[in-house]
């Protein structure tokens, strides 16, 4: 897709949208790491630190060192499980 169109694109959806599209292509390349044979915990730990990156150099290593002090309650209370029934 040309720079013009993908910048179109990004303009006509809104962020659920985007969220939407985001993960959904997010999950596509992590089926295709399985595929390729990589362990879940590898794409997974992959994923996490590009996360982060790209998350401190949108917003600095501040902002996110206090975003990921978070982490622990929203992980007990379920908020990043995708099963029914794995909250603990």
């Amino acid at each position: 897709m040309a720079e013009t169109q993908r910048d179109e694109a990004h303009v006509s959806m809104d962020e659920d949208e985007q969220k939407s599209v985001a993960l959904d292509r997010i999950l596509d390349a992590w089926d295709d790491a399985l595929g390729d044979g990589c362990e879940p915990e590898l794409i997974a730990t992959a994923a996490i630190f590009a996360a982060l990156s790209d998350m401190v150099d949108a917003y600095g290593e501040t902002a996110v060192a206090e975003m990921a002090e978070t982490l622990p309650e929203r992980i007990r209370s379920g908020e990043f499980s995708m099963r029914q029934g794995q909250t603990h």
